[in-house]
């Protein structure tokens, strides 16, 4: 036994802290409309908000539906959601997130929501809402009492006999979740400043790439080598675990350096198939599924059939062929066939005409956006860095393990 410390049903928490059910610190836990009603034009209708309204422990409200006003009135009659009320999702994938409103505004609710009011005498609703949003009582939710066929649907009445740990005051309690406030403010903050960041480089793209006086028609065939990659038989072990990478199209997209792949195969497997192992600098570029997508290579790779990489040729920046290279996917898309699936060939991708400046003006328009890039990425460290802040946050204070009174 932890000295100062007591086991309960949900672990360990200070002696003086209470365990209380959520019905015991609420006044309501209902969820909204079970049938599904007739939506009508916003001009004659009233807001109607499910589960998609619950994000990231927030409720937005940027996207919902309307229903006739005589369906609102019914639904709101005996529960209408008030600022500073929680809802929390009860049905589907994202099953287990709460927020808790924070406006003024006038809704009702679908049955894929839960309300929660609580009682303030007893509990801060922020105090609740980052207990629900904690690791622990998101496995509650999606390893909860379930109804309803195939779709995971939590219980109201499961809810409410949720286990809360309860500090003795209020005003701890209002410690605890300012300190998480503060900490969700700082990571929204960030996030903003990313999205900032990200449509400041997106106007910077438009504007650097677009074609200017003095600068070479040329096709891509004409400034890159075009490769294709291949599989090795998967029915042949010898051709597998090596150490040559071997990328898929799924690994590429989201991150503009490629340093090493899921799977890899053997020197065997290479010579067996048509891969083709590509030199540190080849923009990786995905040709079928999702087309377009691209990154660099920064270390000797091959690829599956998924891809039609390029070797940029002397004379020009791979950097920058990259940049111009995402600018062109609709271009792409357009010169794509296929009745399976989209694939957009060799010669087709050769053929595409793109304008290029001098070989000094491609290198400084391409460190102007890594530049950007690079800003980009360390805001991203950050946020991922606050992010896991928060949660050791939450593990210390909603346990008791850190007292901020």
């Amino acid at each position: 036994m932890v000295e100062g410390f007591k086991h309960t049903d949900i672990g360990l928490i200070p002696d003086d802290w209470d365990v209380k059910r959520f019905q015991d610190v609420t006044k309501v836990i209902t969820c909204g409309l079970a049938a599904t009603p007739k939506y009508v034009d916003a001009s004659i209708g009233k807001p109607f908000l499910s589960a998609q309204n619950v994000q990231n422990g927030k409720v937005v409200y940027d996207k919902f539906r309307h229903v006739p006003k005589s369906l609102f009135d019914l639904i709101t009659k005996h529960n209408p959601p008030r600022k500073g009320d929680l809802l929390y999702t009860r049905v589907g994938a994202g099953i287990g997130e709460a927020g808790v409103i924070e406006e003024e505004f006038e809704f009702a609710i679908y049955v894929s929501l839960t309300l929660i009011k609580v009682d303030e005498t007893i509990i801060h609703n922020y105090y609740l809402l980052h207990l629900l949003n904690s690791p622990k009582y998101k496995f509650l939710a999606k390893n909860g009492q379930f109804a309803g066929a195939g779709v995971q649907n939590l219980n109201v009445n499961v809810v409410r006999e949720f286990p809360i740990p309860l500090p003795p005051t209020k005003d701890e309690q209002t410690a605890i979740a300012t300190a998480l406030n503060d900490a969700d403010t700082l990571i929204q903050k960030l996030e903003q400043l990313i999205a900032k960041k990200r449509n400041i480089k997106t106007g910077a793209m438009q504007e650097l790439l677009k074609p200017k006086v003095g600068w070479e028609e040329k096709t891509l065939g004409e400034i890159a080598d075009v490769v294709g990659g291949g599989t090795p038989s998967t029915f042949n072990a010898s051709y597998w675990n090596g150490n040559i990478n071997w990328f898929t199209p799924t690994e590429i997209g989201d991150k503009k350096y490629s340093f090493e792949s899921i799977r890899k195969i053997t020197h065997e497997g290479l010579m067996s198939s048509s891969a083709k192992l590509l030199p540190v600098g080849t923009i990786l570029l995905t040709s079928r599924a999702s087309i377009g997508d691209a990154s660099i290579l920064k270390v000797e790779s091959c690829t599956n059939q998924g891809f039609q990489s390029l070797i940029v040729k002397e004379d020009n920046s791979n950097e920058f062929l990259y940049y111009l290279i995402l600018t062109l996917k609709q271009i792409m898309l357009q010169n794509a066939s296929g009745s399976t699936f989209l694939e957009i060939s060799p010669s087709k991708l050769k053929s595409i005409e793109i304008s290029i400046p001098n070989p000094t003006e491609q290198t400084r328009i391409a460190q102007i956006l890594s530049d950007m890039d690079n800003e980009i990425q360390e805001l991203e460290k950050q946020l991922e860095k606050n992010k896991m802040m928060k949660q050791g946050m939450m593990q210390s204070l909603l346990t008791g393990k850190i007292r901020l009174i």
